[in-house]
């Protein structure tokens, strides 16, 4: 059976990239887009920048053909200012607008955005309704288990936001005051799953990063698909291996080292497109030791791509990468 987000077909069982803050971008989504994800977000963006018109936001809102079925994701505090965000994000013609009510880091939950709304879930609902009603497009939500421990309240979310008329929910398995540390922990994902209020398709997000863990998370917490963030990055094969196992029982072989610098090479291509050179090269820093990790002896190499400011000596370090280690690894 298909798994449903308004008209959304995602297939079976899908693929989700989660939206990822200075990641997600659109070069970073072309490449997880040809290696099989089936449902991409761009990074989280502020409704109180939207509205100020801030370049930073705006540019966040631009969308390709080729990335649907696309969501953008939009935080914010301020009820108004969410209502508004999602107006402007409607314009920009996504598949869906998501709300962020996960993001822990201080500068977003102190402000009383993202994670920060889990202590006040009158309000995320009060804001979560303003979204929906000032859009024609489906909403979605990605939020976490709880502010803390003793506050592990997104069961009740999970109800009150359906009943406001979400159409997905997406559950990172942390609370807010784990950050990222510690491991996820999906019992309460299936807990909801198992409720028979709730009608939405789960989707769980948290520490998948092995074809079999996503195969036997699937069976043991009964989601309706897996978001996978951190992952994902440097590596956006993971969706086709978690793919060809969950159809195989197999594993596919890992990228070549010629795929590696291709795809590292399309990316740091379409981020001097998106970004122009100086951004463009800057950001891809971020992304190459990922992209080569795991083999020995790679450091030289990774110091001179990390520094290079020109495009032509960074292809020639990757041709020097392929013609050297092609040897070694042959």
């Amino acid at each position: 059976m298909s798994v449903k987000i308004g008209n959304i077909d995602l297939g079976a069982f899908p693929l989700l990239l989660a939206p990822m803050e200075d990641v997600s971008d659109p070069p970073f989504r072309f490449v997880c887009k040809q290696n099989g994800v089936d449902m991409m977000y761009t990074e989280f963006i502020s409704s109180e920048g939207l509205i100020r018109d801030a370049a930073k936001s705006r540019q966040k809102l631009d969308i390709f053909e080729y990335e649907r079925p696309i969501g953008i994701q939009i935080f914010g505090s301020e009820i108004d200012h969410m209502r508004m965000a999602s107006e402007i994000s409607s314009q920009a013609n996504p598949d869906l607008i998501d709300i962020n009510y996960g993001c822990p880091v201080k500068n977003v939950a102190c402000k009383g955005a993202g994670a920060s709304l889990l202590q006040d879930i009158d309000k995320m609902v009060k804001m979560t309704a303003a979204v929906v009603n000032a859009t024609h497009l489906p909403v979605t939500v990605k939020t976490r288990l709880g502010w803390d421990d003793n506050t592990k309240n997104v069961y009740e979310v999970a109800e009150r936001l359906q009943d406001v008329g979400i159409q997905a929910l997406t559950i990172h398995g942390r609370t807010r005051s784990q950050m990222y540390k510690g491991s996820a922990d999906w019992s309460l994902i299936r807990e909801i799953k198992r409720n028979p209020r709730i009608k939405i398709p789960v989707f769980g997000n948290g520490d998948i990063d092995t074809p079999e863990k996503a195969a036997n998370w699937r069976l043991e917490y009964e989601v309706d698909g897996i978001m996978i963030g951190r992952a994902s990055i440097g590596y956006p094969w993971i969706f086709r291996e978690i793919k060809h196992f969950f159809a195989t029982g197999e594993h596919l072989d890992g990228p070549t080292l010629q795929e590696r610098i291709d795809t590292c090479r399309i990316h740091l291509q379409k981020s001097i497109e998106w970004k122009g050179p100086k951004t463009g090269i800057f950001e891809m820093r971020r992304h190459y030791a990922n992209y080569f990790k795991g083999i020995p002896n790679f450091k030289e190499y990774r110091m001179k791509l990390v520094s290079l400011e020109n495009v032509e000596h960074i292809e020639d370090v990757l041709n020097d990468i392929g013609n050297k280690f092609q040897l070694e690894l042959a």
